[in-house]
């Protein structure tokens, strides 16, 4: 009788283990498709849907913000408006003229054509606009109060005035001061709206409360100084 030899059985690892992966490849595929796992877990090979869209959404601005920002491109940029200068009317400017003297004075400027009582401390009492030469007979400078008039007739009986301080002669040696509007022929020569103007031929024409504040102001020796 012949004998055999037992022959030992080596378990094959190399085979168990590639169909163990199989195994697992295939369910995961069948989980996978059925949504029992994950998309991220589904073997696709890249990240998930969900991920991709969520970094699409991330990098595509909403249509609204797009809408916006094309309106504020297409709206031209507002330009400010240009600003008017500033016209001062020389006759309306109430600032006492800069190098008027010192001390208690009148000071009349023929340019502005206005007149300040001004009291010592520079305190100005009053200002007000006046009515100067037609013919620019007088020049800047310093002078003194030397006659006063509470009536008096112009030149040529060409009307009377009350309230005549006298500082200067021009050259014809008429007196030169501040008085009221003449009247003549029972009207004034001139209208108070025209005064901040020349008009006179050769003293300063003041409204009558003014002319009888100056009065008040101005005896015998005061300053007055004026300027161009």
């Amino acid at each position: 009788m012949s004998r055999h030899k037992a022959t030992s059985v080596r378990p094959r690892y190399g085979r168990i283990s590639v169909l163990g992966a199989s195994l697992a490849v295939t369910a995961v595929a069948v989980l996978g498709g059925t949504g029992a796992l994950p998309a991220a877990l589904s073997g696709s090979g890249g990240p998930s849907a969900a991920i991709v869209q969520d970094k699409q959404a991330d990098q595509q601005p909403a249509a609204a913000e797009v809408a916006a920002d094309r309106a504020s491109a297409a709206e031209p940029t507002p330009q400010a408006e240009p600003v008017a200068p500033v016209v001062v009317d020389p006759a309306a400017d109430t600032t006492l003229p800069a190098d008027s003297g010192s001390g208690r004075r009148i000071v009349f400027s023929e340019s502005r054509q206005r007149v300040w009582l001004v009291e010592e401390g520079e305190q100005v009492r009053r200002t007000y606009p006046v009515s100067g030469s037609l013919s620019d007979n007088l020049d800047p400078g310093t002078y003194d109060v030397y006659s006063r008039s509470e009536d008096a007739v112009g030149i040529d009986d060409s009307g009377t005035m009350k309230y005549f301080v006298r500082f200067t002669r021009g050259d014809t040696g008429a007196a030169i001061g501040f008085h009221d509007i003449p009247v003549d022929e029972g009207k004034q020569v001139q209208t108070v709206a025209q005064l901040g103007t020349p008009q006179s031929h050769g003293c300063v024409r003041q409204r009558r409360a003014d002319a009888i504040a100056l009065w008040e102001f101005a005896p015998l020796g005061t300053t007055v100084v004026v300027t161009a």
